[in-house]
């Protein structure tokens, strides 16, 4: 391993972390209907436990309704029941072979609570990346030990480090503030 690949790697690692808050983010729903809320809604199909988007097509019909069609006819009561059952807060109702999901407007408390996760989200992403820091710094270390970069390299290197962790943690940090203002427009 060289100093250029540990820099690469932590940078790798850093996006990743970014990558995987920007997900868990788009699970935390906002007043508005985002079929993502459904992304984890398992359904009983032909005796297994089966991911909702492979048994359904589930769409926006408006800003706070989510449709979903499940492709076989005899499913339409199977997924409306695990939808209700998922413990979303969501009260799906039937019309026909299509099942619309409502999704009411959260009270102002709600939203304080979906900002404390949104921070909580953050929080954890930023201590990933700050892990990120550490190891990526250890094996600077154990490089110079083994005389195979010199002090000036490691030096030089942690300090490209840090530039990564900083801009990671501003990203994550953007992040944040975005979706706090998705979470508390009403």
């Amino acid at each position: 391993m060289t100093v250029a690949d540990a820099k690469k790697i932590a940078d790798q690692k850093m996006q990743k972390s970014i990558e995987t808050l920007k997900a868990d983010l788009a699970k935390v729903r906002t007043g508005r209907a985002h079929t993502g809320i459904l992304d984890h809604v398992m359904v009983e199909y032909y005796g297994n436990p089966t991911n909702l988007t492979q048994v359904a097509n589930v769409t926006l019909v408006d800003a706070r309704t989510i449709g979903v069609q499940p492709f076989e006819k005899k499913m339409v009561a199977v997924v409306e029941k695990a939808i209700r059952d998922a413990d979303l807060g969501l009260n799906p109702s039937t019309q026909g072979e299509m099942i619309r999901v409502p999704t009411p407007p959260l009270t102002e408390e709600r939203r304080k609570e979906m900002v404390k996760l949104v921070k909580s989200e953050a929080e954890d992403a930023k201590i990933a990346i700050r892990n990120i820091r550490r190891d990526a710094n250890e094996s600077l270390k154990k490089l110079l030990k083994e005389k195979a970069c010199s002090e000036d390299d490691e030096r030089r290197a942690q300090d490209e480090i840090q530039k990564l962790t900083d801009k990671a943690v501003l990203e994550v940090d953007k992040l944040v503030v975005e979706k706090e203002k998705e979470v508390l427009t009403v």
